[in-house]
């Protein structure tokens, strides 16, 4: 009967350019071979943690977790965590090794281990080559067994080498010296053996040289892959086989016992969650409409806080609304969006600024007891104070309980054959000509043609591990960056959750996990991005406010006003927020647009998921009547009856699988994560496979199943979600409003927020012009640095006056003292100004 084993040296790809197997291969693998256990310890990372679990939660694989360490003074160590507070203390030593060190790198020495980590297991795992060459082996082993009393073992590793024999009797002796136990391992890189020719390309990218120059780099064979347990006992003494199972069952850590604990600062003393965001949301209706709230905002104010109160997420919504209370105390304009849109508290605490009474949108798409994941608020800011918002996290939280989420590079056909090409010595300028030819239609394959019109010969034996290769490579990490704006915040110590490490950004750090991990985990994200068209519509605000004698808001822009349709519809658009481009403008005659909804359609149809899925013509065909609207059940019909049987956002292909294929919420959930990846990591084949034969088995046809198929691979990673596109359309009513009614304003607003949009100044000038706008040029006697309104004489329109900031070579700097020396007395001439300025000639 062959003995237990378990594999607890194991790197993924997320060991960049080491590792060459997905988490999800390994386990998969390590199940099928019969294995009791598999740790999945990337190098100073527990980066690949989470899709570790996830898959090996799926098959009921017990997963150990760890991490392994070269430490600058000493040996390599594998560290184990055996429980939640072992995990807590890794991540800490790990966070302590990355932001001792440049981005992508570690420094960690034998006093960063201190007495042991408690709760952790240590493997010592001696390096190539003859131990006797190891001259400080024997006194890391000593170290260690003092370090880790009880707790530490010697790793034997063994590959089919000319010493293998040797070396195991060489470690067995170092194990009776110093007292260690010894147990198997395997170094393993890779889920099968195959994988060789991958991970030898991998090591050929990493150091930046050819294959055939890689030399001793490479392995010599390929035995660091998950080997069969026959195999293992023809190597391994059965007693370092057996040990290594017993070593896993003292691992009894989950990510599954991680329990995120939301800031408790925000709730004043004597109230509760509960009652804080309550009393909270009933003021900011109060603001809103004032003594009489329509009835039914009041009904879904009460269903949503009724909802909120029963999964405990007030914590989650009082953090975001203290952001943005923030953001405003500083005149800094934001809007939330994504799945905020969809509900009235947020429009009540002013998280968003879309009105419910203007929407029909679920407020169970943003939060829902089926999915039991916290909701996800995106808040736009201001693209030039957006740094203000960050700071202010940091100093609230302080860098160990705030952090920016991860975001994982991964390869795409372009850097694939890249870095491929380049491992294998092909030419630069040659794989240059050959990525400038691909396109998005040619989906992850290396098509033989584009490898033709390179010069290359599909046929040839390089050129096909090229492909070969370049098709593995598709979807593998390269390395972490940070999110756009994701940030995680925690009640206590963030690094006892997930290792922090630094950003390439100075003062800024991020944490190992992306956005799919933590919503994997349930741990809070809240992203703080930036808009520049806030920036341009909160200037508009400002000298609307400034003309009128009053303030005046995004609140106070009357609703569904014709005449901002009217200039919709002929498609004088140039300046406006997301349809200022040559294929909206192509857009907006065909669709007309009469109401807040069609708004949320235009922003939506003119989207590479749309266009790719085949959307656009039918849904514009059946808008016009030119083809009838037809739906081939009453289901369906409650799914795309608001776009004419056509489905044009994410949620709408969510509930598709629910209602016509029999999909369980969390199923489409997952189905909405693959669409999100699959360009990347492929994956859709099952789901194909389960969506249409849930829409066959329920009586649709094989035509019905494989155009919705179809479509949901057309939005691919570039799937609209109906609650982003109603964030925006607001901002599309409101910056056309601003154009139609206040163009002088709107003008000087988006010249002082440049860069920005498709325009150049020059043509925004031009434009507003046409529309009867007069323009003054730029006047050292007049204009400040930011554009201003000055009355015009001719008419009760405001003129624009020019800022300096449109003058080229001149800075603000100069700007400023230019205002401040004619602010003393009149400027006498070019003399006069250039010397009270103190103006450098050129």
């Amino acid at each position: 009967m062959l003995p237990d084993y378990a594999e607890l040296h194991c790197l993924t790809n997320f060991t960049f350019l080491r590792g060459a197997s997905h988490p999800e291969e390994l386990v998969e693998r390590a199940h099928a071979l019969g294995y009791a256990a598999l740790a999945i310890t990337d190098e100073c990372s527990v980066c690949g943690a989470v899709r570790a679990h996830r898959a090996a939660r799926a098959r009921g694989l017990p997963l150990v977790l760890g991490s392994e360490i070269r430490l600058a003074d000493g040996p390599k160590l594998v560290l184990l965590a055996r429980s939640r507070e072992g995990h807590g203390n890794l991540c800490e030593l790990i966070t302590r090794g990355r932001r001792a060190a440049r981005k992508g790198a570690y420094r960690l020495a034998r006093p960063d281990l201190g007495h042991g980590l408690p709760g952790c297991l240590a493997l010592l795992v001696p390096g190539p080559g003859p131990l006797a060459d190891q001259r400080d082996l024997a006194g890391h082993a000593l170290w260690l067994a003092q370090c880790f009393a009880g707790r530490c073992w010697l790793a034997v590793e063994l590959h089919r080498g000319p010493d293998d024999a040797a070396r195991l009797d060489a470690v067995l002796a170092l194990a009776a010296a110093s007292g260690l136990p010894a147990l198997a391992a395997g170094d393993v890189h890779m889920h099968v053996r195959s994988r060789r020719r991958m991970q030898d390309a991998l090591t050929a990218i990493r150091l930046g040289t050819p294959l055939d120059r890689c030399g001793h780099a490479l392995y010599p064979n390929g035995e660091r892959h998950l080997r069969s347990r026959e195999a293992l006992a023809r190597i391994y003494p059965r007693a370092l086989i057996e040990e290594s199972a017993r070593v896993a069952a003292r691992c009894a850590f989950s990510l599954d016992e991680l329990r995120y604990e939301y800031p408790d600062e925000l709730v004043p003393p004597g109230e509760t969650p509960s009652g804080c965001l309550r009393r909270l949301t009933i003021d900011g209706l109060r603001r809103r409409y004032g003594a009489r709230v329509p009835e039914r905002v009041s009904e879904l104010v009460e269903h949503e806080l009724a909802l909120i109160a029963e999964l405990a997420y007030e914590p989650y919504f009082l953090t975001v609304y203290d952001l943005v209370a923030f953001a405003r105390g500083r005149g800094i304009l934001c809007q939330g969006r994504g799945s905020a849109a969809n509900s009235a508290v947020c429009y009540a605490l002013g998280i968003t600024e879309v009105d419910p009474a203007r929407s029909a949108m679920l407020f169970e798409r943003f939060v829902s007891r089926s999915r039991n994941e916290p909701p996800d608020i995106d808040v736009d800011f201001e693209h030039e104070r957006r740094e203000e918002v960050i700071q202010y996290l940091y100093a609230k939280y302080g860098r160990d309980r705030a952090a920016l989420t991860a975001t994982v590079i991964a390869y795409r056909p372009r850097s694939a054959l890249r870095d491929a090409g380049r491992a294998l010595g092909f030419d630069a300028d040659r794989m240059n000509r050959l990525t400038r030819n691909l396109a998005w239609w040619d989906g992850r394959a290396v098509l033989p043609e584009r490898l033709r019109e390179a010069g290359l010969d599909p046929a040839q034996p390089k050129v096909r591990l090229l492909a070969e290769l370049t098709d593995t490579l598709i979807g593998f990490p390269r390395h972490l960056s940070q999110h756009v704006g994701g940030f995680v915040i925690s009640r206590g110590p963030l690094s006892r959750l997930v290792p922090i490490e630094n950003a390439a950004m100075p003062a800024r750090t991020v944490i190992q996990w992306d956005k799919d991990d933590l919503d994997a985990l349930g741990l809070l994200k809240i992203d703080v991005l930036a808009l520049g068209m806030l920036s341009a519509i909160r200037r508009a605000l400002d000298l609307v406010s400034r003309r009128r004698g009053r303030p005046f808001g995004m609140g106070d822009v009357p609703a569904e006003d014709p005449a901002v349709y009217d200039m919709l519809c002929r498609a004088d658009s140039v300046g406006v927020f997301q349809v200022e481009s040559r294929a909206q403008m192509s857009m907006l005659p065909r669709l007309r647009p009469r109401r807040f909804y069609d708004l949320v359609i235009e922003v939506a149809i003119i989207r590479p998921g749309p266009i790719q899925g085949g959307m656009v013509h039918p849904y514009l065909r059946r808008r016009q009547g030119l083809e009838p609207v037809t739906y081939p059940s009453a289901q369906v019909e409650a799914v795309l009856e608001r776009t004419l049987g056509v489905p044009l956002f994410q949620e709408q292909v969510m509930q598709l699988a629910v209602t016509a294929a029999g999909f369980t919420p969390g199923e489409a959930d997952e189905l909405r994560r693959r669409m999100a990846t699959w360009h990347k990591k492929g994956g859709m084949q099952q789901m194909e496979q389960r969506l249409i034969a849930g829409m066959l088995a329920r009586g649709y046809t094989p035509e019905f199943a494989q155009a919705i198929y179809r479509q949901i691979l057309g939005f691919g990673e570039y799937g609209f979600p109906e609650s982003h596109a109603a964030s925006f359309a607001l901002l599309v009513y409101v910056s056309a409003w601003l154009k139609c009614h206040e163009p002088a304003a709107f003008l000087c607003a988006l010249l002082d927020s440049q860069p920005m949009g498709f325009y150049a100044p020059a043509q925004l000038i031009r434009d507003a012009q046409r529309h009867g706008v007069e323009v003054l040029a730029p006047d050292v006697t007049a204009s400040h640095w930011d554009c201003t309104l000055e009355p015009d004489r001719a008419c009760a329109r405001p003129a624009v006056r020019l800022g300096l900031r449109l003058v080229a070579g001149l800075g603000e700097d100069a700007a400023l003292r230019i205002a401040a020396a004619r602010s003393q007395a009149p400027l006498a001439g070019v003399e006069d100004l250039a010397a009270r300025a103190r103006l450098a000639p050129h």
